[in-house]
């Protein structure tokens, strides 16, 4: 029985663009059919850059309803929608104030591929989300459907003013243009290997249908598995802000970086005070700031804070292995290969090289990365 293979690329056109998703369809393009979908023989339907969400889900319907194998390959960027705050994939036309008019319903995707056969559908992503999105992805799974294999990666918003290119996607079609479809959770293994330094602050998304009801996420824990409560301010007689998370997106997305720290380090210091400094409660917050450091471009206070957590979080007992401390030692290597200063460099490098003997993480050769690099920046001044 012959497969369907949907390739989908889309994003923003003008100054909302996050990545340059269509730069992935030329290479996916290029390899035959059969090995995209791991059939004898396979139907392809491309979709780049589509102006219209009605559009992309007439075509992903007819692909939901073909018989046989269906594989379906995503890249692009993800945005909430003011009204309902629910994950959208950004089309051509998408701006931050019409994401619910001109965007793809992430939730479209799940309803349409519920009623296929379980184990017959596959979904290689490839996304950004934007930094509310981002935040929002802390505590929320994305939801692509019960019994459906999902594999890919969530990245990060890109450095201000930059766009960034779908590399785990292209890693994947490189892979495949040899000809050879491996199983996929090689392959899906083999393409973020390739990603170096630059996969560390992803969220994997790893989800084989074997795994039911399993919403996928996700496979490191995002810096937050859950959200903590907000902290009780220090002002008696004045108003609780009871989703302090919102005010500080609305602070990042209007590029006011300092006053959306200042937010943050006041519930980090009231949740230390009530709960202790390497309380979950307390700890969210460092990481939130790390995120926000991240956001306003100084990967330097970004990585020190990654470290501080990770420190945090071994001295607490837990394990080098644990989803936490893997993720924050992870995020502090991404960072710290952005650091343009070489002293600082060379400063948090070090505390980094022992971090990563105790916390090897799961990228093989991360430890050596770090030592090659420090020997670099013992030349630089």
């Amino acid at each position: 029985m012959p497969g369907t293979v949907l390739l989908l690329a889309a994003s923003p056109a003008g100054k909302g663009c996050l990545v340059d998703a269509a730069s992935v369809l030329p290479v996916l393009a290029a390899v035959p059919p059969a090995v995209l979908s791991g059939t004898d023989t396979a139907n392809v339907v491309e979709l780049v850059d589509p102006l219209e969400p009605q559009a992309v889900l007439t075509r992903l319907r007819a692909a939901a309803a073909a018989p046989g194998p269906l594989t379906v390959f995503v890249t692009g960027q993800l945005q909430l929608d003011r009204r309902q705050r629910l994950p959208h994939l950004a089309l051509a036309r998408t701006t931050p104030a019409s994401v619910r008019y001109t965007a793809l319903p992430w939730h479209w995707v799940r309803e349409e591929l519920r009623l296929r056969s379980p184990g017959t559908t596959t979904l290689f992503l490839d996304l950004r989300a934007d930094p509310e999105t981002w935040e929002w992805l802390r505590a929320n799974p994305l939801d692509s459907g019960r019994g459906n294999a999902v594999y890919g990666r969530i990245g990060p918003p890109p450095a201000r003013r930059t766009v960034a290119v779908p590399s785990y996607m292209k890693a994947v079609a490189t892979i495949l243009r040899s000809g050879h479809r491996p199983p996929l959770e090689q392959l899906h293994e083999h393409a973020s290997a390739r990603l170096g330094v630059e996969g560390y602050a992803d969220l994997v998304l790893t989800a084989p249908s074997a795994a039911g009801g399993f919403a996928a996420g996700p496979a490191r824990a995002p810096a937050a598995p859950h959200r903590a409560p907000a902290p009780r301010t220090p002002a008696a007689d004045g108003p609780r802000d009871t989703d302090p998370h919102a005010a500080i997106s609305a602070a990042v997305a209007a590029e006011r970086h300092t006053d959306a720290d200042a937010l943050a380090a006041h519930h980090e210091q009231a949740a230390a005070h009530a709960h202790g400094p390497a309380s979950e409660e307390a700890l969210h917050w460092t990481e939130v700031r790390a995120d926000l450091a991240m956001l306003a471009g100084d990967p330097a206070r970004s990585c020190r804070a990654w470290l501080a957590v990770a420190t945090a979080r071994l001295s607490a007992g837990q394990a080098p292995d644990a989803p936490g401390v893997e993720t924050a030692v992870d995020r502090a290597h991404h960072q710290w290969g952005l650091i343009g200063d070489p002293a600082r460099a060379r400063e948090l490098g070090l505390a980094l090289a022992e971090l990563r003997l105790r916390v090897p993480g799961r990228r093989q050769g991360a430890l050596d990365h770090v030592r090659r690099q420090l020997r670099q920046l013992q030349t630089q001044g």
